[in-house]
């Protein structure tokens, strides 16, 4: 007979297709049932954090559920940051986790549920009876709210038969919110006016434009407005008219286009936090500027919004494009009457700093020019989010994933190469990671390797340093000695697992990615470019950083 682990299995198949984790006691049983009776892949990360993150690149990747499993006790306490990162990311994720037994715990068992429920996760215990059942509740946890969710199996029901998969129902899902009341269909039309009669309409998108699928929408909005565009670090590419796109606001944008920002009268936001990066520390607006805010948090997120409209970002600019029709509104020129395209150049910089390294920018640039145009570039965080941000322009938000920041973490980039490889299997998957986070999340250089294969490029940013803390707290006086690290052999490292490792030290040694995007992605291996970097050279989101800090 079917056990509760098959229950679960069999339920949650019917929503996935791929599992990342590390499997161990509380979770062979329901590997066993995914291996052998549904069509779901599995695929082995070497630490419990590196099977979130790979779950959790699937999903940005991909979209969809994604979903991951761990062993009880200590596989669970080490997926927490992971965790943590997925629910400030708004990740709809599933972990199946073994739990302790329901006649109590072990010695080596902790409280689950009150450390997932720390970093934000609910947690559902399946029984006997209800396993397909509270497996559907779960998943529909994860999907209405685009949160991660955890599914315990306690350890002692994991085998027992549970009689025949019983039929589950589909999960409901809210529908997108909509501007339907007296007052949001007001402020609709009164927001069309202020646009309508804008001298220069600027439109901002974030991640919350791309999930709710806007971007047609937002294309004619612009359209019908004339608005220059421009979009946050997770919303880069939802505006199809590029010729009139900035770019990404804040500090990965170039300082002409943050200066042409400054310009308008009034700004509509769809999707977007305006957070403190986004927002410039609160720059990014000049004061006279109307700020519009539109997003189904329940109140603004910024002090510089003048109004605010709750509703899903797809259905109010579709209401925006209507009321404007309504109105006959007239394009107001703006964006023809600049050229933006020199106003979106980013400084190259010289091919060595002052110290001798190499100067990241310039690094970069070249990096940028070599890459295939199919990418996906996967981000760990550290000082050097900035270069691929700046230098390496992606298609749609799908494409640059950055794995880690809603946290503020480092260590998750080399197990987030899997899952974005395989959400992409037709794209190069380009890792930016820096020497102290390729260093945590060592154990999973192999699954980068072994996933990835010959569509996996990464780049380590190797100043010998924990970058943003030479730069903040160095800066200051601070002892440099815990900020320092002994300069590791990445390219030595990567070829330990399979890989090419190239030691770039000068512009010539990236030589080496152009005869590799050559070949066909079958005859060549995944490539590690260990690039080492000046500490000298701050970039300019750390520079606002440091000026605010100051």
């Amino acid at each position: 007979m079917p056990t509760v682990s098959a229950h679960v299995a069999h339920t949650l198949a019917r929503h996935i297709d791929h599992v990342f984790g590390v499997m161990g006691n509380g979770n062979a049983y329901l590997l066993d049932a995914l291996e052998r009776s549904t069509d779901v892949s599995f695929t082995a990360m070497r630490h419990e954090a590196g099977g979130v993150v790979a779950a959790d690149a699937y999903h940005r990747a991909g979209g969809g559920l994604a979903a991951a499993t761990a062993t009880y006790g200590a596989g669970f306490t080490n997926t927490l940051t992971a965790l943590a990162e997925a629910v400030q990311a708004h990740v709809p994720l599933i972990l199946v986790v073994g739990d302790e037994p329901t006649s109590g715990p072990r010695p080596w068992d902790v409280d689950q549920i009150a450390l997932a429920s720390a970093v934000g996760a609910r947690t559902y215990t399946v029984g006997r009876a209800d396993a397909a059942a509270t497996t559907v509740i779960a998943i529909e946890h994860a999907l209405s709210y685009r949160v991660p969710t955890v599914l315990a199996i306690p350890y002692d029901v994991a085998k027992l038969d549970a009689g025949p998969v019983p039929p589950a129902p589909e999960p409901q899902r809210p529908a997108p919110l909509a501007p339907t009341t007296p007052f949001a269909r007001a402020a609709v039309a009164d927001l069309a006016r202020a646009l309508a009669g804008a001298r220069r309409p600027f439109l901002l998108a974030g991640h919350g434009a791309w999930i709710s699928g806007a971007g047609e929408a937002l294309g004619a909005l612009a359209d019908l407005t004339g608005a220059v565009t421009a979009s946050t670090a997770l919303g880069r590419g939802v505006f199809p008219r590029t010729e009139f796109d900035l770019g990404v606001t804040g500090g990965f944008g170039a300082e002409g286009a943050m200066e042409l920002v400054r310009e308008a009268d009034v700004a509509v936001v769809f999707g977007a936090s305006l957070n403190q990066f986004t927002m410039r520390f609160g720059d990014l607006f000049a004061p006279g500027t109307l700020v519009v805010q539109i997003d189904t948090a329940p109140a603004a997120t910024h002090a510089h919004v003048g109004r605010f409209l709750r509703a899903d970002a797809a259905v109010a600019a579709r209401a925006l494009v209507d009321a404007l029709g309504d109105l006959d509104a007239q394009p107001s020129g703006w964006r023809e009457s600049v050229d933006l395209g020199p106003l979106r150049a980013q400084e190259r910089g010289d091919e060595l700093a002052a110290d001798g390294r190499l100067d990241p920018r310039a690094v970069a640039a070249r990096i940028g020019e070599l890459l295939p145009e199919d990418r996906v570039v996967v981000s760990d965080g550290g000082h050097f989010i900035g270069w691929a941000n700046m230098y390496w322009p992606v298609a749609s938000p799908d494409r640059m994933l950055m794995v880690g920041t809603a946290y503020q973490s480092i260590g998750l980039g080399f197990p987030s190469v899997p899952g974005a490889a395989l959400a992409k299997p037709a794209s190069t998957v380009v890792l930016t990671t820096g020497d102290g986070g390729g260093l945590m999340a060592l154990a999973d250089l192999e699954s980068a390797v072994r996933v990835a294969g010959g569509r996996g490029v990464a780049v380590v940013w190797n100043d010998a340093a924990y970058g943003a803390e030479v730069n903040l707290y160095g800066l200051q006086g601070l002892a440099r000695e815990p900020m320092l690290i002994p300069e590791v052999d990445f390219a030595g490292l990567a070829q330990a697992v399979g890989a090419e490792g190239v030691v770039v030290r000068t512009l010539d040694d990236l030589d080496a990615l152009a005869r590799w995007a050559e070949q066909p992605a079958s005859d060549r291996p995944f490539l590690l470019l260990d690039c080492r970097v000046s500490t000298s050279v701050v970039a300019p989101y750390q520079q606002e950083i440091i000026r605010v800090n100051s």
